[in-house]
């Protein structure tokens, strides 16, 4: 069994009040905790302790970032956790340093990270339809997939030495929802992705 430690990202809007993301963070954790798993939550929208989530992240053995996707990216208190506990960790708790040594100062960036072994799981929640990726003649991702667009993300847990489980997306949350085919799609992806 695995310690899991659950990041809801999510920051409240009039328009964006999170119950999406809160409900998958709730299934997520009965689902995982009813298989044996340990869970911890950490609700970003709350506030944070910096060491505190410096020993959550050393005490995972998988990280499961929920957030939806506001301009492309996580939603800015997201990245403020980021700023704040990401940087404290660059001491030893999540890496050393960058990776790079004196004798090569430009050779091997990024490989510092101290988390060699732990996984990370990134579900997303979006307003674009899922027809807008991995299609050329689509305007804006132009053929690319989600993974391209959260590749910033998927690069800091590498930092970190921990490797990628699938990620899971809900598309078209706001305007054609299909919301109870989501939670069945995302039983089915925790249950594929996070073994007993």
């Amino acid at each position: 069994m695995s310690n899991i430690l659950i990041i809801n990202a999510h920051h409240h809007y009039s328009f964006s009040e999170g119950k999406l993301n809160g409900t998958l963070v709730q299934m997520a954790d009965e689902l995982l905790t009813a298989k044996g798993h340990q869970t911890r939550i950490v609700d970003v929208d709350k506030g944070w302790d910096v060491e505190q989530e410096l020993a959550n992240h050393q005490w995972a053995d998988i990280i499961l970032l929920q957030t939806p996707v506001n301009w492309m990216g996580v939603p800015w208190t997201f990245k403020k956790y980021m700023d704040e506990v990401y940087t404290a960790g660059m001491g030893g708790a999540l890496c050393n340093g960058d990776g790079r040594k004196q004798d090569a100062p430009k050779a091997n960036y990024g490989s510092g990270g101290t988390m060699d072994g732990k996984q990370y799981l990134i579900s997303l929640t979006f307003n674009a339809p899922e027809e807008a990726f991995n299609d050329p003649e689509e305007y804006l991702f132009q053929g690319r997939g989600v993974d391209d667009l959260l590749f910033p993300m998927h690069m800091n847990f590498r930092f970190f030495g921990m490797t990628a489980l699938d990620t899971f997306a809900c598309y078209d949350v706001m305007k054609n929802p299909q919301i109870e085919s989501d939670f069945q799609r995302f039983q089915a992806h925790l249950e594929n992705q996070i073994r007993d």
